[in-house]
């Protein structure tokens, strides 16, 4: 087992890895920027090394400082925590290279499920059913055109590299088709370094369910069940459930199983996600594959008992699972709250600043991941998300009764959070009844606006 683990984030995920590792007797080293010199996991750690300045491309982007901090402090591992650099095959090369283990999957994974065409390839020729589309990079409107036309509006337009909804568009029609097409390639360039996109059918009001897996070294690979991520906004989750509500047991094997399949199909190694879209038939599509631990990952802590990121840690050691597959079990019903610095009277406008009211649910079932506190500065430079509140219930309307409390308790001033709006949601009888699909948030809030 490792001695000592530098964590590569910030946040409530630095803090989380953290509290993991000294569970485990492993000492930790953080890093931090220079707008992060008074956040929690810089106190908490072991160690801390300052990177860099605060915008994220001269600090937790920074790769040459962050390999540094390692050999300085003598780690024998680094944990990316999500976001960042936990799904940069290039850091893990570099990580290997300088004998430091990357606690995550191999680069090879990385790059093969970060090429969302190319993974799409990938599960189809084990047979996982994916979404009727492209089989490689669409370039020219001539081809995109052809392609709509085989398929049928409406299509979608992805980046192949794509993540988060950027490089993704919704065409219903040729002009919307073409201007659809440039824009996205122009996005995907932008964003992710590559303009190559392609085309799928697009699926109407479908849910998002994903699959949480955990792989060792020596090819033991299971599932742990579902999370329901269907409430979105622009393509970014807001809420989380485990097990989803439109998910039975026969699906779940079958989803399970499939998700297994693909994943020992290309040797992969630790915590992954493979996640589908279900439409109103019941019938799941292939969508992508995260190669990292998820945000979302604490609603299937609460529901298996197991511990993901000690799970992650263990694996990178050269350990096996801790569980086999027939062990893992379901037990109620667990919902994660994103809680973001963000106003959402002003279209969600980011409202960073200083905290001066600071008051945190708790009580029976209630689990707060954060590394906000009073005094703390909400800055500007990173993602808005300030914490996940998560409850967990014997049935869902026990855990959403919880939430609806614990949301009532947390208080969080002067700066403005999606509190408010995620209260709405809870309260709304149509999440209630678990009737949902991902257009439900800008379907309640037309609903709200008129």
């Amino acid at each position: 087992m490792f001695s000592k683990i530098l964590i590569a984030n910030r946040g409530e995920i630095a803090l989380r890895v953290i509290r993991a590792c000294k569970e485990m007797g492993i000492k930790t080293v953080a890093i931090y920027s220079e707008a992060d010199i008074n956040s929690p996991h810089v106190t908490l750690a072991d160690e801390a090394v300052c990177i860099g300045e605060a915008p994220s491309i001269k600090s937790y982007l920074n790769i040459p400082p962050i390999i540094s901090a390692a050999e300085i402090t003598d780690v024998e591992a680094i944990h990316p925590g999500y976001g960042f650099l936990a799904e940069d095959a290039h850091f893990a090369e570099i990580c290997e290279s300088c004998n430091i283990k990357f606690i995550g999957p191999t680069p090879e994974n990385m790059r093969l499920m970060g090429d969302k065409l190319a993974a799409k390839n990938a599960v189809k020729r084990v047979g996982l059913p994916v979404v009727p589309g492209t089989d490689k990079v669409v370039k020219t409107k001539e081809e995109a055109l052809k392609v709509a036309k085989k398929l049928k509006y409406p299509v979608m337009v992805k980046a192949s590299a794509g993540g988060g909804g950027r490089g993704m568009r919704v065409c219903h029609n040729d002009v919307r088709l073409i201007s659809a097409l440039l824009t996205a390639q122009r996005e995907a360039e932008a964003a992710f370094g590559t303009p190559d996109v392609y085309i799928e059918k697009f699926i109407d009001k479908p849910r998002h369910i994903e699959i949480q897996l955990i792989a060792d070294e020596a090819g033991n690979t299971i599932h742990l069940g579902e999370r329901d991520c269907t409430v979105q906004r622009r393509h970014q989750k807001l809420i989380e459930e485990s097990p989803s509500p439109a998910v039975n047991e026969k699906l779940r094997k079958k989803m399970g199983e499939l998700a297994v399949k693909a994943a020992k199909s290309v040797h992969y190694v630790g915590a992954g996600t493979i996640e589908f879209l279900l439409d109103k038939n019941g019938d799941f599509y292939f969508m992508e594959m995260n190669t990292r631990i998820q945000v979302e990952h604490p609603v299937t802590e609460l529901v298996t008992g197991l511990d993901l990121i000690k799970e992650q840690i263990n694996i990178a050691s050269g350990k096996k699972l801790s569980i086999k597959q027939e062990k893992v079990s379901i037990n109620g019903c667990a919902i994660e709250s994103r809680i973001y610095a963000e106003d959402p009277d002003k279209n969600f406008m980011p409202s960073p600043g200083k905290i001066l009211e600071y008051f945190t649910p708790g009580g029976r079932g209630v689990r707060l991941d954060t590394h906000v506190h009073t005094g703390y500065e909400v800055s500007p430079y990173y993602d808005s998300m300030i914490g996940k509140l998560i409850t967990f219930g014997k049935s869902r309307n026990e855990a959403i009764s919880t939430m609806q409390r614990a949301l009532d308790e947390y208080k969080i001033g002067p700066i403005k959070t999606t509190i408010p709006f995620l209260r709405n949601i809870f309260h709304d009888p149509m999440f209630i009844k678990g009737d949902i699909a991902t257009d439900f948030v800008e379907r309640i809030t037309e609903v709200q606006e008129s």
